[in-house]
């Protein structure tokens, strides 16, 4: 199977089994996706959504944010990994974001990766989903189910690579999408310490399977 068809088949499975895939992230505005985003790093979306709701009742906007002290917020996501380093970066984005865009979330890459606690995942994240704009933000999921079924060579051994090579086969209006298609089949079927390949509609696609399809099942 030819690099080429291997996309037109798992991107023609994903358009017609996950036709609205989207964030299971919880927010109701700009600023809160993108305290969610921060926080979900090494941390599932499910724990993240647990503990924002009281984040957001407390700091709803980044002025709110930006006028609490770090122990304020660090007490409210205490739950979730690295709640010091989050803290000190949600308070940072927080007084960035007022000091410098009016209070207003970026809305370019170049400027969301200035903010304390932004990588290029993240910022990729927020354009995608917030501007649906053509951004491949690569998790974990996203690194794994690339390199496993083999959307991506080998050698894609970075989420750099991994970006850049999906962004070449990935039509730019479906890129948003292609990320959230990712994500959900890494995290509900093609996990990482043992895919469910049983389950899985795009085993013949699949590079991973087809090195030992019999142990695949078996498993």
């Amino acid at each position: 199977m030819t690099q080429k068809e291997r996309f037109n088949t798992v991107l023609n499975w994903f358009r017609t089994q996950m036709p609205f895939a989207e964030t299971e992230l919880q927010y109701k505005s700009d600023f809160e996706l993108l305290v969610a985003v921060v926080l979900s790093a090494q941390c599932t979306d499910k724990r993240v959504n647990q503990i924002t709701p009281a984040l957001f009742e407390a700091f709803p906007n980044a002025m709110a944010m930006a006028s609490a002290q770090q122990d304020e917020i660090f007490q409210l996501i205490r739950s979730v990994s690295y709640p010091n380093n989050k803290s000190a970066h949600l308070l940072g984005l927080s007084k960035m974001i007022c000091d410098e865009y009016s209070g207003q979330i970026p809305s370019t890459v170049e400027e969301l990766v200035r903010l304390p606690g932004v990588g290029r995942k993240t910022a990729n994240v927020l354009v995608s989903v917030l501007h649906n704009q053509p951004a491949m933000a690569v998790d974990t999921h996203v690194y794994r189910v690339s390199r496993r079924i083999g959307l991506v060579p080998a050698s894609s051994n970075t989420p750099l690579k991994v970006e850049m090579a999906l962004m070449k086969h990935i039509p730019k209006q479906e890129v948003h999408i292609a990320h959230h298609w990712l994500i959900l089949h890494g995290r509900y079927i093609c996990k990482a310490r043992k895919p469910e390949c049983a389950r899985c509609g795009l085993f013949a696609s699949c590079r991973h399977f087809s090195k030992n399809p019999l142990q695949q099942i078996v498993d």
